[in-house]
């Protein structure tokens, strides 16, 4: 790191604007102190310059910093992890003054309610916003997928389906055709029939797609570099304690928001629910600015964005109970039982202001609802498990290939041309997806008509079986039929688009859009199901009397639900790349009303979980972690090596000394030039290099502030004033400058380990505490510390991976 000119920079360069292209440079690193994203507003003006203590006789009095807080002091770099020890201590301190004063009067009192109501008012209003942003982002990409098809007469804001509610010339076989809705071929060259008409609505479809994805690169790479992709990655990480400025700022939202439909309508492979949890969680941390206790502490921040998290979820597929086990089992880290009941009431609002938008226009809150009318058996099991083995391979398979294929982006010349990989991955989507019914429509569409149980007015290829005599039940429940023409064209279409979207959402997963992944995995898995659920049907119908159909299989009844198939595939394939268990089943059966089978989506589910993980351990989410270098410990990873903190902790052997600050022996110049000289992000406090006893740790960026305002504000302070981290101040030769008195700012209860400490603790008490350091001891003595950069690096040398990758990019 470049220190170059730290000591002329000055406290007064610390009082940023309000926009966020206001930078400050200290000790060489970029920190980002705009009001509206991660950190709270420096609002002191000290330009007036010389406002101190003055003793008798205009003799200046020594300060303590302890006596009125510094602002930017316990505030943190960009890129750095956050102390949870430090920050829930002063939440503590905090409540312990509000429950204090509450006594002593009647607005004490009220404020001391209105601090313990901001959390639920908080809730509701990231529920209101999420989901009124979901329900724009759900209607808009629906227009604008259809818009690549053809245009309403009555109105071009209408989508194809809302164009033909009103027309009375439609008939309810035909129901997407009507006179008000016309294709571009209709528009441009007056009919829809014959290869120039074809030709003209491929080229219009193409053109569209293109236009679409351009704008959305375009936005990403000029406003928001972070709003592409799915943000799930990152936000575990946020989550965890790192600090990635304007991840979740206001900019940040308004692209990720605007270029979510625009990736979606395109007709690549991706999914809006992932973003989603991104977007919901750029909500909940710009709303936490207007409360002074989220606003100041990053912890408390944190588990606003867990229940943010949890409204995503709850948003993206109306599962508000699936959304808070989502955050609690797959990015949440620190999730306490106060955050459980927010995110619960968070989730509950998020999916009533959806419902009463009402973006699917269905009067319900599900994305894909499902009405099987035959219960399933128990040797149905058998294909279940087979489904979640297929789910389990696809999901190690797509982590490998997505992963290998990232890597390359980020090391060969491809990574330097975002716009045109999104334009030719765009380009040959359109031109491989638009021949192919299944796959032209949008994949929810696609998901919808998969799980779709046969009736007899559905006019969908896949149920176009051979006409038997039919007798109607009053359960109405079709009897298993042979397969017609079309379902057999039908067949060979879906086999295509399979092998399709297992290729095309590999290289479109990761791409400079956002990209969600829930939706292509789902579709892969429903397209495997609805295969082998047609399959298993005609098998039953054909060879009824075999042993596996006799005693519950009869000829005339329905045995098999095809639909049933696909919605299990679709469970196992999500399970095989994102290894969510619990959540996951939960999610799939408020997403399609299907509560009676929730033991074939448990099978499913587990053994996908089990095939991926004996194929590789880590989800798609922890994969990309690893790839991008972010400071994550995974509480799931086992750490089984008998190491000890001797063989972590630096300095190494052939490494110089560990650098620290003596209690009460070095000037002011001799801090700032070892500041200068190091990128240490603190530094151990000692009685004395000989003794090397601890006396307590210091941030870097408290310890650079700190002095900057002394500077500013107590009189005579220069290069040569002595700093103490002692309680009392030992007596000054006569003319010594006035000394600087730092105690305030020291943890005076630093974690140490003895260096005989087994490194398994070790990694529990960082994963349990959130610790950014631990110091290591011997007999009292300092001999070394331990980050949690030093610990990932160690864990990647144990599992024979590169301990250098570990460093963000």
């Amino acid at each position: 790191m470049d220190n170059t000119g730290y000591c002329s920079e000055s406290f007064n360069s610390l009082q940023s604007g309000t926009s966020d292209e206001d930078m400050v440079e200290i000790a060489g690193a970029t920190l980002d102190f705009s009001s509206t994203d991660d950190v709270p507003p420096l609002d002191r003006d000290y330009s007036s310059g010389g406002s101190y203590v003055a003793g008798p006789n205009g003799v200046p009095k020594l300060m303590d910093l302890l006596d009125e807080p510094v602002p930017g002091v316990g505030t943190y770099e960009d890129f750095n992890t956050i102390d949870w020890v430090r920050e829930k201590s002063k939440d503590r301190d905090r409540h312990r003054e509000i429950a204090s004063k509450s006594k002593e009067s009647t607005w004490a009192l009220l404020k001391s309610i209105s601090d313990a109501f901001s959390g639920w008012l908080l809730m509701l209003l990231v529920g209101l916003m999420s989901g009124a942003l979901a329900g724009g982002i759900d209607i808009s990409a629906h227009w604008m997928t259809d818009l690549k098809e053809g245009v309403c007469l009555n109105g071009f804001w209408f989508n194809h389906e809302h164009c033909c509610w009103n027309s009375n010339e439609t008939t309810f076989q035909e129901r997407d055709n009507c006179p008000q809705w016309k294709s571009w071929a209709e528009l441009i060259v007056g009919s829809n029939d014959g290869p120039f008409a074809y030709i003209m609505n491929y080229l219009m479809y193409v053109c569209w797609a293109l236009l679409f994805s351009f704008l959305a690169v375009s936005l990403v790479r000029a406003f928001a570099p972070y709003a592409c992709g799915s943000g799930i990655p990152e936000i575990k990480t946020i989550l965890s304690g790192f600090i990635i400025r304007g991840y979740l700022g206001k900019w940040t939202l308004m692209i990720k928001t605007i270029t979510l439909v625009l990736a979606v309508s395109s007709g690549l492979s991706l999914g809006k629910e992932g973003p989603l949890v991104h977007v919901a969680c750029c909500c909940g941390n710009i709303l936490c600015h207007l409360f002074t206790k989220y606003r100041k502490n990053e912890a408390k921040r944190r588990e606003v964005l867990s229940a943010a998290a949890a409204v995503g979820v709850s948003v993206a597929f109306g599962a508000p109970i699936g959304g808070v086990l989502f955050s609690l089992e797959e990015v949440s880290y620190y999730f306490p039982l106060k955050t459980l009941w927010r995110s619960f009431f968070a989730a509950l609002v998020a999916a009533f202001t959806l419902r009463s938008i009402n973006p699917f226009g269905n009067s319900r809150l599900v994305l894909f609802y499902v009405e099987f009318h035959s219960p399933w058996h128990l040797l149905e099991l058998i294909p279940f498990i087979l489904l979640g083995i297929f789910g389990g391979i696809w999901g190690a398979f797509f982590i490998r290939a997505n992963i290998a294929w990232c890597r390359r982006r980020k090391t060969t010349r491809l990574g330097h041309y975002p716009v045109l990989e999104v334009l030719v991955v765009t380009a040959v989507t359109a031109l491989l997806a638009f021949p192919n019914s299944y796959t032209r429509m949008s994949t929810s569409e696609l998901i919808s008509e998969l799980f779709n149980d046969c009736g007899l007015l559905d006019s969908s290829q896949l149920c176009n079986y051979a006409n038997v005599s039919v007798t109607k039940s009053s359960s109405d429940a079709l009897p298993d039929r042979p397969a017609g023409h079309d379902v057999y064209t039908a067949m060979w279409q879906l086999s295509l688009a399979l092998i399709f979207k297992m290729l095309i959402t590999v290289v479109t997963f990761g791409m400079k859009v956002p990209s969600g992944l829930f939706i292509p995995s789902m579709a892969v898995g429903a397209i495997a199901g609805r295969l082998l659920g047609v399959g298993m049907e005609q098998l039953a119908y054909y060879h009824h009397d075999w042993v596996i159909f006799k005693g519950w299989c009869s000829p005339g009844a329905d045995c098999i639900t095809p639909g049933l198939y696909a919605m299990v595939g679709a469970t196992a394939c999500l399970g095989g790349v994102t290894r969510m268990t619990v959540s996951l089943v939960v999610i799939m059966f408020e997403l399609t009303g299907g509560l009676e089978y929730i033991v074939p989506l448990m099978a499913a589910t587990m053994t996908s979980k089990w095939v991926a993980d004996a194929l590789g351990r880590e989800g798609i989410y922890e994969a990309h972690i690893r790839l991008n270098g972010y400071p994550f410990l995974e509480s799931k990873e086992e750490f089984s090596h008998k190491t000890l903190a001797m063989d972590v902790m630096r300095p190494r052997r052939s490494d110089p000394p560990l650098s620290v600050i003596t209690q009460d022996g070095m000037s002011v110049e001799e801090v700032e030039s070892l500041i200068a000289e190091t990128s240490y992000s603190g530094f151990p406090v000692v009685v004395s290099h000989e003794s090397q006893r601890l006396v307590g740790f210091v941030q870097r960026r408290d310890l650079v502030i700190s002095i900057e305002n002394a500077r500013q504000r107590q009189e005579g302070v220069v290069s040569a004033s002595r700093i103490f981290f002692t309680e009392y101040t030992p007596p000054q030769p006569p003319n010594s400058p006035p000394p600087l008195k730092l105690r305030g700012i020291m943890d005076l209860s630093p974690f140490t380990v003895t260096d005989h400490t087994a490194m398994d603790i070790v990694v529990d008490i960082f994963r349990k505490l959130g610790l950014r350091q631990c110091l290591v001891t011997h007999n009292g003595r300092l001999l070394g510390i331990i980050t949690k950069k030093d610990i990932l690096k160690h864990m990647a040398q144990m599992a024979n991976r590169d301990p250098d990758s570990i460093l963000f990019n």
